[in-house]
């Protein structure tokens, strides 16, 4: 008997970094909403529609600086992410130690009670859009936008039986919803930790894509999904 829940077909330490890395999207994205500037860090889509409103002279001062500080950051992030996986043929491992970097940069400025100047908080902006923009490229599937997902999911569950795949990719819509709810929880509690949400679990994703192949020995392949 395996002793992974998953389907045939996928590597248990690519299904559990998906899940960490869906966290850490809604993690960044309610970070940057909530202290950064009301914008997404991850959420492009979302961006636009607030820069749509905000050229017709809706939301706050300064919205439109904010949005477009993010759609370049997270643009630069994808260009990197492209570089290094496309073109330099980076290992995984290697590229989301880029990304908890930036994260972490992110963290140790909030912490240290830095960002005190709009000015400040668009750096801090940059730095999270940017790991963002990584995440969102060298992985197939979709860790930080998530409305294809969850169409593509309740499509296929109305047409045919649930199956595990579609537990999985569920589990992923739900740890976006965690990964934010972490953060509004700790930003009340203990305000200058909240941008440590950000990088607890884009590290666990690290570490389970650093974890030797043998632990794993046995259990299914990886595959690609929605």
């Amino acid at each position: 008997m395996s002793t992974s829940p998953l389907p045939a077909g996928r590597d248990p330490r690519g299904a559990w970094s998906l899940l960490l890395l869906s966290a850490a999207s809604g993690a960044a994205d309610a970070f940057a909403f909530l202290c950064v500037g009301q914008v997404f860090a991850g959420v492009m889509t979302g961006n636009l529609v607030l820069l749509g409103a905000s050229a017709a002279g809706a939301g706050e001062h300064g919205m439109a600086r904010h949005v477009i500080t993010a759609l370049v950051s997270y643009a630069v992030g994808v260009v990197c992410g492209a570089r290094m996986s496309e073109r330099l043929r980076w290992p995984l491992p290697v590229m989301l130690l880029i990304e908890v970097a930036l994260l972490a940069a992110g963290a140790v400025l909030w912490a240290l009670g830095v960002i005190t100047s709009d000015g400040d908080r668009m750096g801090l902006l940059v730095l999270i859009a940017m790991a963002m923009g990584i995440q969102g490229r060298i992985l197939a599937t979709p860790t930080n936008y998530f409305t294809g997902t969850l169409t593509s999911l309740v499509g296929r569950m109305t047409l045919r039986p649930r199956n595990k795949e579609d537990a999985w990719v569920a589990g992923r819509l739900i740890a976006v919803v965690a990964g934010a709810a972490a953060t509004a929880l700790v930003l009340r509690l203990w305000p200058d930790a909240a941008a440590v949400v950000t990088v607890v679990p884009a590290a666990g994703a690290l570490l389970t894509e650093t974890v030797p192949g043998r632990l794993f020995r046995g259990l299914p392949h990886r595959s690609g999904g929605p």
